[in-house]
């Protein structure tokens, strides 16, 4: 073989190896093993509170003043004006003990409770001890914001709120400015904490099944990594015509340099 397709066979090989193939840049694909048969997703049982969680916490009544003393959502909050800094003033935080403290009612314990379940328990408090059934009065407990953290190949990083209940990974990613194509699809990390220490999940967004993994549904205070491809350290392009043109460059600087060193 002589020295001339050596160096073809070189160019090609390097070429292929250069690019980012298409079916690693597509979401959730029909594989050839994929089925028709629906999973319920593991992690779909209620969140449970965890320390430093905030709650937005209201409590109403058929007569709003009667009410008004167990609220200290006041201004931005009350109008429905709410942003992240009046979240933050307004909420009621989960301390290191899992306590939160309510007017009146003094402290709490939540740690491990669904939101549901605080809220059943506030409400029986106030019915047992402050009002009766006339009254008409029910609470609203919420998450202040579903927060979760989002670092590497994307497009936007950072700490992100969305005011929803439930949030999956696509929607996340997309609120975060989608993953580049030198971003890995394919093996996305989701670090989850649980109160007896943090454990790390693997996705692959590529695969249609992703969404019966145990992290494709988030929970919050969730931390996202998304890790770059190995064409992006290489250095070479993203796609077979700036991989070429990456090499062209580098043969004309190498041909440019000996034909000087000859003079």
């Amino acid at each position: 073989m002589n020295k001339s397709k050596i160096y073809l066979l070189l160019l090609l090989s390097i070429l292929v190896a250069s690019c980012i193939p298409k079916k690693d840049l597509i979401y959730l694909q029909e594989k050839k093993t994929a089925t028709n048969e629906i999973v319920t997703p593991s992690n779909q049982n209620p969140y449970r509170l965890q320390t430093n969680d905030i709650l937005s916490i209201n409590v109403k009544a058929i007569d709003p003043k009667l009410v008004a003393i167990f609220n200290n959502t006041e201004g931005a909050a009350a109008t429905g004006n709410v942003n992240e800094q009046s979240i933050y003033y307004n909420g009621y935080s989960v301390d290191d003990h899992g306590n939160i403290r309510l007017p009146i009612l003094g402290e709490m314990n939540v740690l491990g409770f669904t939101v549901e379940e605080v809220r059943i328990k506030i409400e029986k408090i106030l019915l047992d001890k402050y009002f009766k059934n006339e009254a008409g009065v029910y609470v609203v407990v919420k998450l202040a914001g579903f927060r979760y953290t989002i670092n590497g190949e994307v497009g936007s990083t950072g700490t992100k709120i969305l005011y929803q209940d439930k949030v999956n990974i696509m929607e996340a990613i997309a609120n975060s400015g989608d993953i580049p194509i030198t971003g890995d699809r394919k093996n996305v990390k989701v670090i989850r904490r649980f109160p007896q220490g943090n454990q790390t999940f693997s996705i692959d967004l590529t695969d249609a099944k992703a969404v019966n993994s145990p992290c494709f549904y988030l929970q919050p205070n969730d931390y996202i990594l998304v890790n770059p491809l190995k064409q992006k350290t290489w250095g070479t392009g993203k796609t077979g015509i700036e991989s070429l043109t990456s090499i062209i460059a580098l043969i004309s600087l190498a041909t440019t340099t000996y034909l000087l060193l000859r003079n």
